[in-house]
């Protein structure tokens, strides 16, 4: 009996989110996406980084938006289809809680375990990793080295 309780109790899979960018697709834990929302022009400041898009506003908050393209190495790119995801922050600092990323549409939740295969791609900066689902790449993003870029741009 005690052995098919520690079966019950092992995690086999994890549900993750598909987030599609303008020149490549992210994979997230779902719990790492508080909320999805429409895209909203950013109050941007001048001479500010490529990636850092601006503040926007979001439950009485005002969150940073940035560009996970342009932060690792590629083109701000604001399309039709363009959102905000709202990022729980993973570095620990009291006062950062969310961040904002842009997207390109709606992340599509899929179940992924120990068996998804590593792709052989090349990983820009603030990728940790490289997965296959079927033919199509996903990109594991280094969210805590992108709370480090806007900390120590003075961002946050």
């Amino acid at each position: 009996m005690s052995q098919a309780l520690a079966t019950q109790n092992t995690v086999t899979s994890l549900t993750a989110l598909q987030v599609p960018l303008a020149d490549r697709s992210l994979l997230l834990p779902n719990v790492a996406l508080a909320e999805l929302i429409p895209y909203r022009a950013p109050q941007a400041g001048a001479d500010m980084p490529a990636w850092f898009l601006g503040q926007i506003a979001w439950r009485d908050l005002r969150l940073p938006l940035l560009s996970f393209e342009a932060a690792s190495d590629g083109q701000v790119q604001v399309g039709g289809a363009a959102r905000v995801a709202v990022i729980n922050a993973l570095g620990g600092r009291s006062k950062v809680k969310f961040i904002a990323l842009l997207v390109q549409g709606i992340p599509h939740s899929l179940k992924v375990d120990a068996t998804l295969p590593r792709a052989d791609a090349p990983l820009a900066p603030l990728e940790l990793d490289a997965v296959a689902l079927g033919e199509e790449v996903l990109k594991i993003p280094d969210l805590v080295a992108l709370e480090q870029m806007l900390a120590d741009a003075g961002l946050i």
